[in-house]
This record gives C-alpha cells, sequence and structure tokens, in this order.
C-alpha cells in the first residue's frame, strides 16, 4: 500500500469516524492536506513515516475500529516528523523562503537571543533600582512587623476599653478598599499637619508628595498597606500561645516589654516570618501608593516596570507596539526574579507560619 493509499484511507476515517471528536477530526484532515503537499514534494523522506502509519493501520484494522490510540499516534507522528523535517538542512528551498517569511510563531526560535532581556535590564537600570527598592521595602516591613506585632499582641493579651470596637476598626481596614480613601490621603499629606501646629508655626502645611515619607507615616501609625491583615494574623497566633509561658516570665521579675520582646516575639517567628513574605511581596509590587504619592519612578521597581514600554519606545524608536511589549515581558520577568528566590528560600517556613496563623483556621 502506497502513501497516497494510506493518505486516503485515513482522509475518509477523519470525514466520516464518530469514535474521535470532530475538532480532531478537522485537525487531522488539515494535516493531511499538509502532510500529502510536503510527500509530493520530498517522497524519499516520508517513506518512513508512512510505513509506521500502515503498521498502525494494519494492527486497529484487526482490533476491528479506529481507535482513539491510533489516531493519536498518528498525529504525534506527523508533528514530530515534520518538526525535525523543518529544521533539517536537507529541506527544500520552497520551505526554506517558507519559513523565512511566514508570518507565525515557532515553536523553537530560529535564532535565540537575549538581547530582550539586555535592553530591559539597561533601561531599567536594574542593579540600582533594585537596590533602592529592596531599602524601601524592607525598611517598610522591619517597621509593620514592630508596629503590627506589637498591636496583635495587645489585642491578645489585655483588656481596656473599646477593646472589640477598636478590633473591629483593622477588620474594616482590610474590607474597606483602598480606592475609597484616595481623596482623604492626598488631601492630608498634600497639606500635611499635626493638630494645627505645623500651620501655626509656618502658616501653610507641608506637602509630602513626590516623596516616600507619607508611606512611612501611615505605616508607623499602624495604617500602612495590609496593616490590619497582620494585625489579625499577629492577633490569632498569640491568642493560641499558653498564657503559662507570660505568667512563668511575670513570677520570674519580667516586665511587660520584656515579656513581649525577649519571649513571645521569638515565639511568633513563624509569623513574622509569614508577615515578612507577605509584606515584602504587596510593597515590591505595589502601585497604587507610588502613583498616589508621586513616589519617584526611579527608585521603585514596579513604578519602573510601568514606564518600561514608553522608555524603550522613545529611547530605541521603536514604533511597532507589539515588539516593545516583548521588552516589557522581559522586564516583567526580571522584576518577578527576586520574590521568586525568596519564596524558594523561605518557603518551608513561610508554609508553617501560615498553617499555625490564623490564615487558614
Amino acid at each position: 500500500m502506497n502513501y497516497e493509499e494510506i493518505l486516503l484511507n485515513y482522509a475518509k476515517y477523519f470525514q466520516q469516524s464518530d469514535v474521535v471528536e470532530s475538532a480532531i477530526r478537522t485537525v487531522g484532515w488539515k494535516l493531511i492536506l499538509l502532510l500529502r503537499g510536503i510527500c509530493d514534494a520530498c517522497q524519499s523522506v516520508w517513506e518512513a513515516v508512512f510505513r509506521v502509519l500502515s503498521f498502525t493501520q494494519v494492527i486497529s484494522e484487526k482490533l476491528g475500529t479506529y481507535y482513539p490510540i491510533w489516531n493519536a499516534i498518528f498525529l504525534v507522528t506527523i508533528l514530530a516528523v515534520g518538526t525535525v523535517f523543518l529544521y533539517s538542512e536537507r529541506r527544500p528551498p520552497f520551505l526554506k523562503n517558507l519559513i523565512i517569511t511566514m508570518a507565525v510563531v515557532m515553536l523553537l526560535p530560529a535564532e535565540g537571543t537575549l538581547q530582550n532581556y539586555i535592553t530591559s535590564f539597561t533601561r531599567m537600570t536594574y542593579p540600582r533600582t533594585l537596590a533602592t527598592t529592596f531599602a524601601y521595602v524592607i525598611s517598610l516591613t522591619l517597621i509593620q512587623i514592630f508596629i503590627c506585632s506589637m498591636a496583635g499582641y495587645g489585642f491578645a493579651r489585655y483588656e481596656f476599653p473599646f477593646k472589640k470596637v477598636l478590633f473591629g476598626c483593622v477588620i474594616l481596614t482590610i474590607v474597606i478598599p483602598n480606592d475609597t480613601l484616595m481623596l482623604p490621603l492626598y488631601t492630608q499629606f498634600r497639606n500635611f499637619d499635626i493638630f494645627g501646629i505645623i500651620h501655626l508655626v509656618t502658616g501653610h502645611g507641608i506637602n509630602l508628595l513626590s516623596t516616600e515619607v507619607p508611606m512611612y507615616i501611615m505605616t508607623a501609625l499602624g495604617c500602612g498597606l495590609r496593616s490590619g491583615l497582620y494585625i489579625y494574623i499577629f492577633n490569632q497566633f498569640f491568642r493560641g500561645l499558653p498564657k503559662e509561658i507570660e505568667e512563668a516570665a511575670v513570677v520570674d521579675g519580667a516586665g511587660s516589654f520584656y515579656t513581649y520582646f525577649r519571649i513571645m516575639l521569638v515565639n511568633a517567628m513563624p509569623s513574622v516570618l509569614t508577615v515578612s513574605i507577605f509584606s515584602l511581596v504587596w510593597q515590591y509590587n505595589d502601585t497604587f501608593y507610588a502613583k498616589l504619592f508621586s513616589i519617584n519612578s526611579k527608585l521603585l521597581m514596579s513604578m519602573r516596570i510601568s514606564t518600561l514600554r514608553a522608555s524603550i519606545e522613545f529611547i530605541d524608536q521603536i514604533k511597532d507596539t507589539a515588539v516593545s511589549q516583548l521588552y516589557l515581558y522581559a522586564g516583567i520577568v526580571l522584576m518577578v526574579i527576586p520574590i521568586v528566590i525568596i519564596y524558594i528560600l523561605l518557603q518551608k517556613r513561610f508554609i508553617e507560619g501560615a498553617s499555625r496563623s490564623g490564615i487558614v483556621g
């Protein structure tokens, strides 16, 4: 049986068979047409392929029907051999011209290059931007851990007036969208004042926009990015620790601050690590507060990414938006790499901390 008869049999099967889905039949029919055109140009190369196909056909006929597994073998054989053939140096000239001119995405690049990453790395001033970003993010994370852990410990261990009301306000900071606070936050830090003292002395407030100061002030007051969630995590964790630990410390003469810093906070390291990773990732990816307070885009990686495409189009004179989009994708990969490395290194402890905190139970 020659290859044309095999093609004809498979063509009839793909048009009439009810064993496989219609989508597979459609794809198979198109592949048959393409395969027959290639076979007409280079019959000798494909003889071995059709010997395999004829063998699968004989087996399926002996079994009494065309089973999907043989159809899968047929399709995979065409794709595999066709891919190898297209990249072979002995392919005919018309296929060489087709590969050069066809406007489709290829499985493997004709010429591998890292130019997109190199250009994005340069335009982002990656080492300097990464250093300033981590200095900013780590400082905010340390402040959040200190403030939120103290607040969570206070809610978990002490009784004071309006405790439930205040903790309800903490929960509200998790529920209320940040967008509803844009205008009051902007106006507050546009003319920043402390109980009217600054205005009384200078005659006007202080403009803190275009700096990182608003974020440090909000974080220090327990109102930073996701601070309500971190307070809740610490509160749930401290409530799960036995009170006998603190009672033993009091018997030994330890005060409240000594008990907290030297005993309770040390035992809360799983939650500290969980909050640290959450805070690092969210501060690292934040663009809402960065844009709201007009923080310098050269200092933060997230702001660099938002302006990378425009910078490349202007500096490198790339007018094709599809091409400039590829540089943006490369920049996003460079931005994600540090966070992925941190998560891989701390994955085990992060999962332990999340399971022991109030996140899952």
